[in-house]
């Protein structure tokens, strides 16, 4: 695996390419990641496809990731790991392992919430993932269900941590915390928002939010606007509520979640200690006849008009979703020079999303040519 300094690179370093690529799995602002067999061993991949003229000024962020990446990709089950990365005079490639399952986003989105029996066996693994990463010396930062992977399309499938570009590797010997706004808001923790220094602890509080999703289908801080979410969040104000939804649910369930978002970070249990909570040693009723098909509870009755926390359906998110996608699609059609630009990294590559207003048209001239540019470099590659 090569180890260059990415932002050095020359020419005469520049490797011939060895892997054939296919659909594309994915795409963002800078990068797309698409499935890619090795000519030589067969093997299939995900492969990120990075543009490195997108990504002038920010190669820092590349070569934080490799290095996480390489830290944590020694093969752990819970774990997407990096396989390969290498670069030419266009692209940065890094090579991941291929899950085919999808994310556990889609999965709560197309059962309305998980049994308890599932949940539970689901968390417990990406408990372990995250003990891994946290022995490495790594925090996630941006633990979240799209970012938590199936190996296979089954319903036993491994699940695995994924997308570590918001990760950060904590020096050894040293209390560092870092400062900075990131991540993704429902499931950022509070020290976070109030930048008094955030580590490790940040990872168990994004858990237990995914927890509470995965059994409620909703997550336990939203509210009307952004603003009322975030102060929900700093004053640690959520509930088990409404009874219906939570009724059929374990008291040491609750307390798994209660206990993953304690409010005070030194306070909060590490996943060496919640590996042995007693969530995982209770024997639990299996799915009963009456949990309705995954299709009839992916639209569950609304919570009484009194209950603020409420969030949007599954199915809400999911439709909610598809129109992002179409506006998406819509935008990337329009002129550069008058479609707006709807996300962008802050300048100190944190990772945060916010709005931002239309490109000037030279700059939008200017990355028009590079999207053409990168376009072209992918399709000088061999097809799969």
């Amino acid at each position: 695996m090569p180890n260059e300094d990415l932002s050095t690179a020359t020419p005469a370093d520049v490797l011939p390419c060895l892997y054939r690529t296919g659909r594309t799995i994915g795409a963002g602002t800078y990068a797309i990641v698409r499935e890619a067999i090795h000519d030589v061993t067969g093997e299939r991949f995900a492969c990120k496809v990075i543009n490195k003229k997108l990504m002038q000024g920010r190669e820092y962020l590349i070569r934080n990731e490799i290095a996480i990446l390489q830290k944590i990709s020694s093969g752990h089950r819970n774990v997407v790991a990096m396989r390969d990365y290498f670069e030419t005079e266009m692209n940065i490639y890094i090579c991941f392992d291929l899950c085919t399952g999808g994310e556990l986003f889609t999965r709560i989105c197309n059962k309305g919430c998980y049994p308890e029996i599932q949940a539970v066996e689901i968390v417990h693994s990406v408990l372990e993932g995250i003990k891994y990463i946290h022995d490495a010396g790594v925090v996630h930062r941006d633990l979240k269900p799209e970012n938590l992977l199936f190996r296979t399309p089954g319903d036993d499938a491994e699940v695995a941590l994924a997308d570590f570009g918001l990760s950060r590797v904590l020096d050894e010997g040293k209390l560092e915390l870092f400062t900075e706004l990131c991540g993704t808001p429902s499931y950022m923790a509070p020290e976070i928002f109030n930048k008094s220094g955030h580590g490790q602890p940040v990872d168990i509080w994004a858990l237990g939010v995914v927890t509470y999703f995965m059994l409620a289908g909703y997550v336990p801080f939203d509210r009307a606007t952004k603003k009322q979410e975030i102060r929900a969040i700093r004053d640690g104000d959520y509930a088990f509520k409404p009874d219906e939804y939570w009724e059929h649910i374990s008291e040491p369930a609750k307390s798994f979640i209660t206990d993953c978002l304690t409010m005070n970070p030194n306070e909060r249990p590490t996943a060496v200690l919640l590996l042995e909570h007693e969530w995982f040693t209770t024997p639990l009723e299996p799915i009963p006849d009456s949990f309705e098909s995954d299709s009839s509870r992916s639209i569950r009755p609304s919570p009484p008009d009194d209950h603020s926390r409420r969030s949007a359906t599954p199915h809400e998110h999911r439709v909610v979703r598809e129109d992002v996608k179409k506006c998406q699609d819509e935008s990337k059609r329009e002129d550069m020079d008058t479609a707006p630009v709807l996300h962008r990294v802050l300048s100190q590559g944190d990772g945060v999303v916010e709005n931002s207003p239309a490109a000037p048209s030279h700059r939008g001239r200017r990355r028009d040519r590079v999207r053409d540019s990168f376009s072209r470099a992918l399709e000088k590659l061999k097809p799969m």
